[in-house]
């Protein structure tokens, strides 16, 4: 005998269970004679009646209820079994990528606290530069560095990059050595190059105006926070978000390079997965806490800028960004 048609006694169970072909339908999202068809192919597969009408409604037979004592029993376990994955992975789990740095130096020091106040869920973080593939990877959402503009997904800013150079208060005192014109001082500087930065320094020199001949990097790293950690031992000036380095600037491990130049503000960071997605509760929750948690930061960060006496400057991504850079921070 060929193994029986697991498709067919879905239908029969279904029809049995329902007692009627209609309703049965209904619960699987098919036809009436699909299923029809699929009960016709089981009882020829088994060579017996499994229904019999009696006024207008249909009856097991011997044979029939037999068969649906046994189905009924196992796919009412699979049932119990799906509702309770699917119960689980709502209420406990969520899995996320972000873009490594940011991943380290924002998201790693507050992801207790969210989960302080929810004990009943679980967190999965991937931290990589490579971008989710929503169709074939088990990924909730990614917190994405970068332009935005990725088609056919929700994307949603949640932080800007607040960008300009920073050093230890030490190499700030011997640059300052050399002039007291922060121009000049430029021009003595080790410049720490991120290599996947939005904003790389040949772009701010020219956006203010510098010139700077023959231009090239003694410390070039692919990863933002091993940038900032150079900066803060004195290797040199880096180029970077003072989002990501707020604890180091309130310490006074980092200070702003100079209030000469304007802070340059663009968002860089986004929530983004399918629209789907968002039908999670944990997604929708843990979207509206990761909002709100990065604009009181940004709010922070802009008055300890305010009050070094910087100003801003807004622009768009056009013209500060190498094209087609990955997300690598």
């Amino acid at each position: 005998m060929r193994d029986i048609n697991i498709k067919a006694t879905e239908y029969f169970e279904s029809v049995a269970r329902l007692g009627s072909v209609t309703k049965a339908a209904g619960e699987l999202g098919v036809s009436p004679s699909a299923v029809s068809q699929q009960i016709r192919l089981l009882e020829t597969q088994f060579g017996v009646n499994l229904f019999r009408r009696e006024k207008r409604k249909l009856v097991l037979t011997q044979e029939g209820d037999r068969l649906f004592q046994t189905t009924t029993q196992a796919f009412s376990a699979i049932r119990n079994a799906r509702n309770a994955i699917t119960r689980q992975r709502e209420l406990r789990g969520l899995t996320l990528r972000v873009s490594p740095s940011f991943g380290v130096r924002w998201l790693g020091p507050r992801v207790y606290g969210f989960l302080a106040k929810h004990q009943e869920w679980s967190l999965h973080v991937d931290a990589t530069p490579d971008y989710s593939s929503f169709e074939t990877e088990a990924v909730d959402f990614d917190i994405r560095y970068g332009l935005g503009g990725w088609a056919g997904l929700v994307e949603n800013s949640i932080m800007s990059d607040l960008v300009l150079p920073m050093c230890s208060p030490d190499y700030l005192k011997e640059l300052q050595a050399h002039s007291a014109d922060p121009r000049e001082q430029l021009r003595h500087a080790r410049k720490i190059h991120s290599a996947k930065a939005l904003l790389r320094w040949d772009l701010w020199l020219a956006a203010n105006n510098i010139e700077i001949p023959n231009l090239h990097y003694q410390l070039r790293f692919d990863r933002s926070s091993m940038s900032i950690e150079m900066a803060k031992q004195g290797g040199g000036l880096a180029l970077e978000n003072a989002a990501l380095c707020l604890p180091d600037l309130l310490s006074g491990n980092l200070v702003p390079f100079s209030p000469t130049f304007p802070v340059i503000e663009y968002p860089a960071y986004w929530f983004v997965c399918p629209s789907r997605h968002f039908n999670r509760r944990i997604v929708k929750h843990f979207s509206d806490w990761l909002i709100q948690e990065s604009r009181d930061h940004e709010d922070a960060t802009r008055q300890f800028l305010e009050n070094c006496q910087c100003s801003f400057l807004k622009e768009t991504s056009e013209g500060l960004v190498q094209a087609g850079s990955p997300d690598s921070r």
